[in-house]
């Protein structure tokens, strides 16, 4: 049988991908700077987190290694998506993937997303000054770690998904109730906490929960790898200046932040996918079966081919909205729900390609394949699962039909 070479995924920065349509020239390749951050990235996770210490690392009550958190902070990872006047770097959205995409590849466990990504956004998009100049700061040296609590025991990703009510008592605030798949509350400081504000769908509220106040409890997930975790509220108060904007009706703005941290989250799961393709294709040449490396089989090859059309769906579609949401291009939303789709059925599809070129060394836990499986279902669901955003994206597609079926190019089609 002859040998076919192994498929290889354009890798970012060494080609360029471009599309030429209504938002013009698309260029998906890294520029040198970015190249050059992507490699201290690499670099800090063979110092910091080396594959062998982060197996021993997700077994522990933390789940990361506080150590590597401190020296992340330091470099300025965790104040990327923050603007300099509040003491990040304010740097571009795929800046930000590309720190990203190389902590998924680890996989380095942490609260680097939760606080850092999506409270921090979600700051930004709900919070008014005062509390932008009290909280971001912190965000950005690590200071404080802060998660965002939004869905309950009854699953629903949307505004449908929280009813959690928060009780009026004077000039604060009380609590009564849980939230469900809470990622990184175990090591949290304060908690961005869903709560419905009235009957209308659109009632919805976030309040800033200190974890130490009395009635809060947080409990862990098993069976997960990204510290899922149950938190209950028991006679919470919280107080009056908690209310993120003093708005009770922040789910749109809530939607600003989810659209730029989503594509995010896809790059870290991106980053997974890579190193499981290249964890296959390295078992696949040393592993001998029959007298030969196990690569040399057609079926084995096979799997690592659908292994890296996940792979390649999920990078480029990921990129593509990071690309237009610095850009400013239109059509982010659709683009945004797009990768997410793409991306949490990709990295599951290419975990499973890769127990099947693996076999049964796959499944051993010191070998590490079985991190990025635990990963990628943990993640499955965060910021909603494909089904709803395929929904999602069906509603904004809708919108374009009478410009799609009229055959025309005004710059209003995706």
């Amino acid at each position: 049988m002859r040998l076919l070479p192994h498929p290889q995924p354009l890798p970012l920065g060494e080609g360029i991908f471009t599309q030429i349509g209504a938002t013009g020239i698309m260029d998906l390749s890294l520029t040198e700077t970015q190249q050059l951050l992507k490699a201290g990235v690499e670099d800090f996770i063979a110092r910091e987190s080396p594959r062998e210490s982060i197996i021993d690392l997700v077994e522990t009550e933390a789940g990361y290694s506080r150590d590597a958190w401190r020296t992340a902070a330091g470099i300025g990872w965790l104040g990327m998506a923050i603007p300099e006047r509040y003491g990040g770097s304010g740097s571009e959205l795929t800046d930000v993937a590309v720190v990203f995409e190389a902590l998924g590849y680890g996989p380095v466990p942490g609260p680097f997303f939760s606080s850092g990504i999506l409270a921090a956004h979600t700051i930004l998009a709900l919070g008014d000054e005062d509390q932008k100049t009290a909280y971001l700061p912190r965000i950005a040296t690590g200071d404080a770690v802060f998660a965002v609590a939004v869905t309950e025991p009854d699953w629903a990703w949307g505004t449908e998904g929280v009813q959690l009510r928060m009780s009026r008592d004077g000039s604060s605030y009380g609590l009564d109730g849980t939230k469900l798949f809470v990622y990184d509350a175990i090591t949290a400081d304060y908690l961005i906490t869903a709560v419905r504000t009235g009957d209308n769908p659109g009632d919805v509220g976030f309040l800033v929960v200190d974890t130490s106040s009395p009635g809060v409890s947080v409990r862990r997930i098993e069976g997960f790898l990204s510290t899922e975790c149950e938190v209950k509220f028991d006679g919470v108060e919280v107080p009056g200046d908690a209310l993120l904007g003093g708005s009770a009706s922040a789910w749109t703005g809530f939607e600003a932040a989810l659209r730029r941290s989503t594509p995010v989250l896809c790059a870290y799961k991106v980053g997974g996918a890579q190193a499981v393709y290249d964890m296959s294709v390295e078992y696949s040449r040393e592993r001998v079966q029959f007298g030969q490396p196990i690569g040399r089989f057609q079926h084995v090859q096979n799997h690592i081919v659908q292994l890296v059309n996940h792979l390649d769906s999920a990078r480029w579609t990921t990129y593509e909205a990071l690309w237009k949401i610095d850009a400013g291009k239109p059509d982010q939303d659709i683009s945004v729900h797009l990768a997410k789709a793409v991306t949490s059925e990709g990295f599951v599809q290419a975990t499973n390609y890769a127990h099947e070129v693996h076999a049964g060394v796959g499944v051993m836990r010191e070998y590490g394949l079985a991190l990025f499986t635990r990963l990628s279902r943990s993640l499955y669901h965060a910021l909603g699962d494909p089904k709803y955003h395929r929904r999602k994206l069906a509603d904004l597609l809708a919108d374009y039909e009478p410009a799609l079926a009229g055959g025309g190019s005004n710059g209003t089609g995706p």
